[in-house]
């Protein structure tokens, strides 16, 4: 494709810091750029604890494991949303019930939420759709009433805030993705941030394969041995070095997407008005973290062919998740078709337009002109 989905973005010293783990003979995890990723990640949102995973798959597992999960716990999760976040805590036997999103935002809707809690709901997972904030204030509301956990699955919203707070700080936990198609990236890799400090030595055992190895390095004991249940969650040093050299040019690589971000938004809304094609909501008490530029297509019918005519000049625009609900496994938890009409109707209509850090005027002014050229 001459214009990709997206492209990696090296924007600072990355390759130094690269350079400096392989001297330093510690790739393995929680090497010095680990504790600095740590440090530099509690001092910008705030959070009690932060600990650097594999995925941001892996550390929803942690939350699971941390909330000791059992067979027959229910979890809600949006159905438009990525796999994870129900086959995390699906892992622990726990049952995804799945809920519908608002039309506005496509963040979980919380006003159907409250209904779908019974005696077996143990945990709330709200995702913070393309980095706008879900209603957190009503649902920490009714979680907080109905005795319900809440983990945020804010793999999409690092540097976004709801009312001026941090997203990421409401629940128990919440997990951070900086797989390559993220704002901040590394390849592959995640955090858990832990907002309930009692948690946090629990969940360094957890991440160290249900070892106390965290205490012995720290010589808070003599050996170190298997204390708890866990598994290998903790990334390598390598990898912490690349993400620090992009996490110390946050305020940079926010910024360029903000730009172009806001080139999408104004250089589309008349087309886009006249095409019948919604743009993405972000309420006024929500700074997003401009994690993608989607468009609403009038049908599916109409994406299809959007796409095609995009990529027949080079351009790679790409729809995003389908609905859970309605997925083989999620009929195997009671999902059925027609349970959440927003997910099904949403997911035949969107489409991400091409948005990455390292986008030029140059490529963007493509992407626009193509788009100006389809009509619906």
């Amino acid at each position: 494709m001459t214009i990709p989905f997206n492209r990696l973005q090296m924007l600072g010293d990355e390759a130094k810091y690269i350079e400096q783990a392989l001297a330093n003979s510690h790739l393995m995890g929680d090497g010095g750029f680990t504790r600095k990723c740590h440090a530099l990640l509690e001092e910008l949102l705030g959070v009690r604890r932060a600990l650097l995973t594999t995925s941001c798959t892996h550390a929803l597992e942690m939350a699971g494991l941390l909330l000791d999960l059992q067979p027959g716990d229910e979890v809600i999760v949006p159905s438009f949303t990525f796999v994870s976040t129900a086959n995390a805590f699906a892992l622990r036997g726990a049952r995804p019930v799945f809920a519908d999103v608002r039309p506005d935002t496509l963040n979980l809707d919380e006003r159907k939420l409250e209904a779908l809690i019974t005696e077996r709901t143990r945990l709330i997972v709200p995702v913070h759709y393309a980095g706008v904030g879900c209603e957190m204030d009503a649902i920490m509301d009714i979680a907080t009433r109905r005795g319900v956990a809440v983990v945020e699955d804010n793999a999409h919203g690092l540097f976004g805030h709801y009312r001026g707070r941090a997203l990421g700080t409401f629940g128990t936990f919440s997990t951070l993705s900086f797989h390559e198609t993220k704002n901040v990236s590394c390849g592959e890799g995640g955090a858990l941030l832990i907002n309930d400090a009692h948690h946090a030595e629990r969940a360094e055992i957890i991440r160290e394969k249900g070892t106390n190895r965290s205490r012995f390095f720290r010589g808070m004991v003599d050996k170190y041995t298997w204390v708890d249940i866990g598994s290998s969650y903790v990334m390598s040093d390598l990898l912490a070095a690349f993400l620090y050299g992009q996490l110390r040019e946050h305020e940079r690589i926010q910024a360029r997407r903000r730009a172009l971000w806001d080139t999408y938004h104004q250089e589309l809304s008349a087309w886009a008005t006249a095409q019948g094609v919604a743009q993405p909501h972000v309420p006024a008490h929500c700074e997003q973290a401009y994690h993608m530029y989607y468009l609403l297509m009038p049908s599916l019918e109409a994406r299809t062919r959007f796409i095609q005519q995009l990529r027949q000049q080079g351009i790679n625009a790409v729809f995003h998740y389908l609905p859970l609900h309605s997925s083989e496994m999620g009929r195997k938890f009671g999902g059925e078709v027609g349970a959440c009409p927003v997910t099904e109707d949403v997911s035949d209509r969107l489409v991400r337009l091409p948005f990455y850090s390292t986008m030029t005027e140059a490529e963007q002014s493509t992407v626009l002109s193509a788009v100006r050229d389809f009509r619906c």
